[in-house]
């Protein structure tokens, strides 16, 4: 019966409707099949716990009357799934399908960079502007084969790429460790259908999952963090500074001194670097965050109160608006915070090491998603085993000759949101850091006899010999000419403080005093 009929079971007792429902369950209670005299009486006193004859239970849903929400009689012969909810089921099926077959087909066209509608299938070669387009073009086409391949015959739910991506999905937010994702994997390849089309090992299904990925880059560094192996550098084999060997020393063993082969070289110190457009043009590739990517402008309201609620609002922000009108006219455009500092990756704290990562956030997003770890784009990992200092610079390279182009030249970039290129800017405005990777990133000793680097040269430090540093306790100066503790000498140091705050450096004074330190 359908739903429909059993809207008398909301109705009061006395209502004509309910009487006439009643009659109708009766009828159908006693015409199922193995029914005999008897059967649950589904009132409120009984509640389907005692067993009734025909009158009996008329006369109890009369008086006491029905359990409401008792709307599938499945005591009486009603079965669980009637014809029309198995359908609705069977559609909902066939749309959850479609919509996570769509997903998957977005996220293989976002990954390579190139909207949908460009991807004709006589036109594999346009398939990437970066790298070799038929290197792209052959990897697509292959994802979309394994997006097309039933995980096993008969099997609608689970294509051979959206089975690995939710597989590896699980593995990275949970953090097992390969060999347990190969176990995993070789429990399902047993317990599906023999003729399943899933890898065979672990290794094959991270090559097919690494055509997803965006790639990263490896670059050799001189041990004493004096040079990048890379651009005029990338053949050497020592540095041209400290002339230290590029490779590590190994001692040949008994059997590559047999073979005609020659030991392979490993380098001393290698850096990470994960390309930045690439990850910018990515962003924009997905209709979920490009359009986010435009929030600072679009959605976002300034507030009379003068509260800060996204860095938009900032006096740096504004500021850099009304410097540079053709920057700021294009909400597209990328402003960037880059956060450095180094950690052990090892849980014995016993080992000295100290992995640097650089890391740069994008604050065009809204600030529920801008801080979230997921809209973070990793630049580069700076190895251990101790931190870079001050040579951190160094290390930068790379990105800050990816940042020179988008802030000169820009890239093309398609915007899926609104189906359109545009060329895309981005500008670092912020670092973040704790106070000393703050002197390792500007470059200024946060240490020493000129310490403090809004005091800068003028800094008022003092020589400890007791405790064997600097302290500083110019502080004084700050304070309004007029105030009280700047003539109070006995409380402090015993002198008067009636100099002026030291005065603020321009930008223009700070890059000319870093070209003419030595």
């Amino acid at each position: 019966m359908e739903s429909k009929s059993r809207e008398w079971m909301q109705c009061k007792k006395n209502d004509p409707r309910y009487k006439i429902g009643v009659k109708q369950f009766i009828e159908f209670a006693f015409s199922q099949k193995n029914v005999k005299d008897v059967v649950p009486c589904p009132c409120v006193k009984c509640n389907n716990e005692r067993r009734k004859c025909r009158d009996e239970i008329e006369l109890d849903l009369l008086k006491f009357g029905i359990v409401k929400s008792y709307t599938r009689w499945l005591r009486h012969g009603e079965s669980i799934i009637d014809q029309t909810t198995h359908n609705n089921i069977i559609n909902e099926s066939n749309e959850f399908q479609e919509h996570e077959h769509d997903e998957m087909l977005d996220m293989l066209h976002e990954a390579f960079g190139v909207p949908i509608e460009n991807y004709v299938e006589g036109e594999r070669n346009k398939v990437s502007e970066g790298g070799d387009p038929k290197d792209a073009a052959e990897a697509f086409y292959k994802l979309m084969g394994d997006l097309e391949l039933e995980l096993y015959p008969g099997c609608k739910q689970f294509s051979k790429l959206s089975f690995l991506v939710k597989l590896f999905h699980i593995k990275c937010l949970t953090g097992i460790s390969d060999k347990s994702l190969e176990m995993v994997l070789n429990l399902f390849k047993e317990a599906l259908p023999k003729d399943n089309t899933l890898p065979e090992s672990y290794y094959e299904a991270e090559k097919i999952i690494k055509n997803l990925s965006l790639k990263s880059i490896k670059i050799d560094a001189c041990p004493n963090n004096c040079i990048l192996f890379w651009k005029e550098h990338a053949d050497a084999n020592e540095c041209v500074k400290c002339h230290s060997s590029r490779w590590k020393k190994n001692e040949p063993s008994s059997e590559s001194s047999t073979s005609q082969s020659k030991p392979k070289k490993i380098p001393s110190k290698t850096m990470r670097y994960f390309p930045l457009i690439p990850r910018l043009q990515r962003i924009f590739m997905s209709t979920k965050t490009a359009a986010s990517m435009r929030w600072h402008s679009d959605e976002r309201v300034d507030d009379p109160d003068g509260v800060m609620r996204h860095p938009a609002d900032s006096k740096a922000w504004k500021s850099f608006d009304e410097q540079y009108p053709t920057f700021a006219s294009e909400p597209r455009n990328v402003r960037f915070g880059l956060a450095s500092d180094g950690f052990s990756p090892f849980r014995n704290g016993h080992i000295p090491h100290s992995t640097w990562p650089v890391v740069l956030i994008p604050y065009n997003l809204p600030p529920w998603l801008c801080m979230k770890q997921q809209s973070f784009i990793l630049s580069m990992l700076i190895p251990g085993p101790k931190g870079p200092k001050d040579k951190i610079d160094v290390y930068l390279q790379p990105l800050i000759e990816e940042l020179k182009l988008l802030w000169e030249v820009g890239v093309e970039t398609y915007d899926a949101s609104k189906k359109e290129n545009f060329r895309m800017f981005a500008s670092l405005l912020w670092t973040i850091s704790d106070y000393p990777a703050y002197g390792d990133l500007s470059g200024w000793s946060t240490g020493g006899a000129v310490g403090c680097p809004s005091c800068n040269s003028d800094t008022c430090s003092r020589w400890l010999s007791n405790g064997g540093k600097h302290c500083y306790m110019g502080h004084r100066r700050f304070l309004p000419m007029s105030h009280m503790w700047r003539y109070d000498g006995s409380t402090f140091d015993g002198k008067q403080e009636l100099r002026p705050k030291p005065k603020q450096l321009s930008g223009e004074e700070l890059l000319q005093q870093s070209f003419d330190t030595p």
